[in-house]
């Protein structure tokens, strides 16, 4: 290291961010710690002042650290903090930072969030960011954010939020290009417009009954869990959508021309059979296509999937080229009626892989030849999986149904596995 010019040895510490290394570089000499002015990016891991003796407070060590460098582009602080302290790094660095990842852990801190200022409102004096990520967010008043008009990418993993609060953040950050809201629960109704989002995923924890509506006329990749009632008319870009309630139901789906769709994942324990039929009409273009819905019918009334014509869906669905389907969408295809339309030159033109869940016995013969008609109508099929999952039953019926299945991929063994 002592050969080197001193371009290169700032080249190399700039490149480095974690602060007990840089703190450590600091004291191996005075060359080493002349070229730390030139880091870029700084991090503090969650215990880097567990074991702390000395005299200054943890928040006065890292405003020294930040004071020290010229151009600081990318704070990362996971230990903890106070909004004073935040408040002091954000004012010496207001004008380089372009990224900023907070670890606030404030959940359960009610007090902390209503004084002001808090340390969300601290955040706004970083008016330069691109990217903001925060951890563990109690954000039950509106922050006091200006605007942040050179931010792209939001993201907020583990919150418990207000409607309006939330509201006014997103208003705040109206360039934003990426937006995750990951394990995030309290809101009830959710109305997010953001002219230039192109990537979002929106995960919300709890009762699985919250309402959403999207205006994003850009958007290109939707995640949606949690809400029973979606609403996203602008969706000429939309290629890849997933929508998933593990914990409620989808009443109401309300989407936009799907004809750009590749992708498209529904999934939960029970969907009202409008919704599930609308998406399917909706994206007859897709794909790719993945169905893990258990159950249909309005309210508490569980009930199994109607009927679906074998010959229709595909028909429907000509650009299908995977298609990832589980235990009541399966049922619904080997119904008594299903493959009455199927002739000896029926096609699906596209579809090269198949992934199958089976997870009754119940109906066997029907499956069967549901299996059968696949293989055959598929002329490119490269792939059949077929995986038996949780399959309990008091009789023989359960071992004579894999009986069939395994007979069924000795004859087909270089297409069909069983998983």
């Amino acid at each position: 290291m002592e050969s080197l010019p001193d371009a290169i040895v700032q080249c190399i510490f700039s490149h480095m961010n974690n602060a007990k290394d840089v703190a450590i570089c600091n004291c191996v000499s005075k060359r080493w710690k002349e070229s730390l002015p030139f880091i870029r990016s700084l991090y503090f891991p969650r215990n880097s002042f567990d074991n702390h003796t000395g005299i200054d407070h943890p928040d006065t060590i890292v405003w020294k650290m930040i004071s020290s460098i010229v151009k600081l582009e990318e704070l990362v602080v996971y230990s903890p903090f106070s909004s004073t302290g935040l408040a002091s790094w954000l004012l010496l660095v207001s004008s380089s930072l372009r990224h900023l990842e907070l670890r606030l852990d404030n959940l359960a801190e009610y007090q902390s969030c209503i004084e002001s200022p808090s340390k969300l409102d601290c955040i706004s004096a970083a008016k330069n960011l691109e990217s903001l990520k925060l951890w563990g967010v109690l954000m039950v008043k509106s922050p006091k954010w200006d605007a942040f008009p050179k931010l792209q990418t939001l993201e907020i993993v583990g919150a418990r939020l207000e409607d309006p609060a939330l509201t006014a953040a997103l208003q705040a950050c109206p360039n934003l290009k990426n937006l995750l809201l990951l394990g995030c629960e309290g809101v009830k109704s959710v109305s997010i417009e953001l002219l230039h989002l192109e990537q979002c995923k929106l995960d919300f924890y709890g009762g699985g009954n919250y309402s959403l509506t999207l205006t994003s006329p850009k958007i290109e990749s939707l995640e949606i869990q949690g809400c029973s009632w979606i609403r996203v008319r602008e969706t000429t870009r939309l290629r890849n959508l997933s929508i998933s309630n593990n914990a409620g139901r989808v009443y109401m789906v309300d989407f936009g021309k799907l004809a750009a769709l590749e992708f498209l994942s529904i999934r939960g324990v029970q969907w009202c059979w409008n919704a599930v039929s609308k998406m399917l009409h909706l994206a007859s273009e897709v794909k790719h296509l993945y169905m893990k819905v258990e159950f249909t019918g309005d309210f508490d009334n569980l009930q199994p999937f109607p009927e679906v014509d074998f010959v229709d869906f595909f028909n429907s669905h000509p650009q299908l080229q995977k298609f990832d389907i589980h235990g009541a969408m399966f049922a619904a295809l080997c119904q008594k009626n299903s493959l009455k339309n199927v002739q000896s030159g029926f096609v699906v033109p596209c579809l090269e892989e198949v992934v199958i869940t089976i997870r009754s016995p119940l109906n066997a013969e029907q499956k069967i030849s549901t299996l059968e008609s696949l293989l055959k109508s598929g002329k490119v099929m490269k792939s059949m999986a077929i995986r038996i999952l949780q399959m309990r039953s008091s009789h023989s019926s359960a071992d004579d149904f894999f009986d069939e299945i395994c007979r069924f991929q000795r004859m087909n063994h270089k297409i069909v596995r069983i998983e």
